[in-house]
């Protein structure tokens, strides 16, 4: 396994150090400053404002074709105006997605010099496992968060190796938890291709079908922070992803930026957020939205979520608008790209516009 690294560059053992301040590389510049708020306040407020849509999905199967049609209209609507949502009577049960969010946090209960031994090494290329975020921007931000990190399925394509043996349940667990997701990530993918006029299978073929589609795991750890109103747990971003599928141990902190203002997820028992990711606005020729979103932290509550990311293979397919929405009055919106060039796009962004912020 890789050499782990210091256990002080943690920010679970910052956390726990009993610092009264952060350190200086977790402080967001002034422009975002102002507008963090306490996630808590911010989500007791009722009907203030454009909320996070809520789509039911009990209809998407349905023998009744126009209760199906009204489902996958939902649908449509949420991923065209917001392209995030919380799912519920999405198919999983509850007992499933209880048994995940257990295994996810026994993992993270264990002492540091336990995860360590799943500690991954970035600077070798090596994501998977346990870390935390490196400064790979030029202003230097640290994200108030540590994460484990795996691929989920194919199954054929996992390295079980690095996976965590405390809980004992917790490959089983996960396991199946991927394989339900995997089915609702179809039942997704074939409502929003009818939703553009496109046939059932289209989307799904087009981010690599059955076979070459890959869902990571990503567990992210926010710990209690003294100063929640300086700092972020995840910096705003869009997903590269086609879709990304959400669970959190009901702790608010997600905020999606909609109209001109950051709007913070309820928190929805027993639903599943979804967000539609870069891949999927791209193929649709910027019809579907990959929206803008962060996390927030707060110093009463340690906050985890479990994020899957379904993801094309990174040079097998070129990504580009479909041709069917393609039209002389809406032309093309985004050059063609393989994954891994749009994700090194984004990086480069992100790079130049940290530089611009040091200057």
């Amino acid at each position: 396994m890789a050499q782990p690294l210091a256990v002080a560059s943690r920010v679970e053992s910052l956390a726990s150090s009993g610092i009264a301040s952060i350190p200086k590389e977790y402080v967001r510049p002034q422009e975002e400053l102002i507008s963090i708020v306490d996630v808590f306040e911010d989500e007791k407020k009722i009907d203030e404002g454009p909320q996070i849509p809520t789509v039911d999905l009990k209809s998407l199967n349905s023998e009744d074709p126009a209760e199906r049609e009204k489902c996958r209209e939902e649908l449509k609507k949420a991923a065209m105006e917001w392209g995030v949502m919380h799912l519920v009577n999405h198919g999983i049960s509850d007992d499933l997605i209880e048994r995940v969010k257990a295994a996810g946090k026994t993992f993270f209960d264990l002492p540091i010099e336990e995860k360590e031994k799943y500690a991954n090494d970035q600077a070798s290329g090596k994501i998977a496992g346990y870390g935390s975020k490196l400064a790979n921007n030029a202003s230097g931000q640290l994200e108030w968060e540590d994460y484990f990190f795996h691929l989920i399925y194919p199954e054929g394509k996992r390295d079980l190796s690095m996976w965590p043996k405390t809980p004992a349940d917790y490959t089983e667990v996960t396991s199946e938890y991927a394989r339900q997701l995997r089915s609702l990530a179809t039942r997704v993918f074939s409502a929003l291709s009818l939703g553009l006029g496109l046939e059932e299978g289209r989307l799904e073929k087009e981010v690599g079908g059955v076979e070459e589609l890959l869902m990571q795991m990503k567990i992210n750890y926010y710990p209690k922070c003294p100063q929640p109103d300086l700092a972020l747990g995840v910096e705003a971003h869009t997903d590269v992803s086609s879709l990304t599928f959400i669970l959190h141990n009901m702790v608010p902190g997600l905020q999606a930026f909609q109209d001109g203002k950051w709007v913070t997820a309820k928190c929805v028992p027993n639903s599943i957020i979804m967000h539609i990711g870069d891949t999927i606005e791209i193929l649709s020729n910027g019809k579907y939205k990959s929206i803008l979103h962060r996390g927030l932290v707060n110093k009463e509550k340690v906050r985890i979520s479990w994020a899957v990311f379904c993801e094309p293979p990174k040079e097998k397919i070129i990504l580009k608008p479909l041709p069917e929405l393609v039209t002389e009055t809406e032309p093309a919106r985004y050059p063609p790209r393989t994954f891994a060039q749009h994700i090194q796009y984004k990086l480069f962004r992100k790079t130049q516009e940290g530089a611009l912020l040091t200057k």
